[in-house]
């Protein structure tokens, strides 16, 4: 199978603008994200899409592969189905650009899970232990049946623990998804829905549609770059 990741990358962030761009050590967010992804060995071709000719300029002036989007796009998923549209390719992995410590192991995880036939989608999570991250509704959270499939996707703390008398499990999702490429083209012909809007969480749009998701637990993805205190914590880690 052919692989490629490919990281959308917009420069006007809502919460922390121009955050791809801040200095992370001796290189930006997004150049970390980038090499990283590229240093994990498991991509045919790994490229940055975005809208930002200073983001684009960033990559290519460092021997990097870029795509300009052509149109403006609500989310990552629709950045990227454009450029994907006329690829040559099986697997699509979709690595946020503000997830600068990228590690092998997690996105090799996540491959493998298309060695099912059935999957069409899978995504990350990692556990939460910690209140203060459960009830910020920055993080992301997901609850998962029995076969590691997504229910639900969450900035409320999900499950709600009216019950004091059993241990919970919470995770984050980390925005780090792969999809055949079908299911990411057929993503950007549906009507955004409901529970995406109300959320603000892309994926919901999936399992709206009745697209099951796959969840890869995994033990550590570093720091995600959503506001300049996660830079703060993230410059701590490198």
């Amino acid at each position: 199978m052919r692989q490629i990741a490919m990281i959308p990358a917009r420069y006007a962030a809502t919460r922390f603008p121009a955050k791809l761009m801040q200095m992370l050590g001796n290189k930006t967010v997004i150049r970390h994200t980038y090499d990283n992804t590229v240093a994990t060995g498991l991509f045919n071709e790994v490229v940055v899409v975005t809208d930002s000719d200073i983001i684009f300029d960033e990559i290519t002036s460092n021997s990097g592969k870029a795509i300009m989007s052509k149109r403006n796009h609500e989310s990552g998923t629709d950045r990227i189905a454009e450029a994907a549209a006329d690829l040559n390719v099986d697997i699509i992995v979709n690595v946020q650009g503000d997830e600068p410590f990228v590690q092998k192991e997690p996105l090799e995880k996540l491959l493998a899970c298309f060695n099912d036939d059935k999957v069409q989608v899978a995504s990350l999570m990692q556990l939460l232990t910690d209140q203060k991250n459960i009830d910020d509704p920055n993080y992301v959270k997901v609850a998962v049946d029995r076969n590691n499939n997504a229910l639900f996707f969450s900035r409320s703390v999900i499950p709600y623990p009216r019950s004091k008398d059993i241990a919970i499990h919470y995770y984050e999702h980390i925005g780090v998804y792969a999809f055949r490429k079908k299911a990411l083209i057929d993503f950007t012909n549906w009507p955004m829905t409901p529970l995406e809007s109300a959320e603000k969480i892309e994926c919901l749009r999936y399992l709206e549609y009745g697209v099951p998701i796959k969840m890869v637990l995994t033990q550590y993805m570093g720091v995600e770059i959503d506001t300049p205190e996660d830079l703060v914590k993230a410059a701590k880690l490198l």
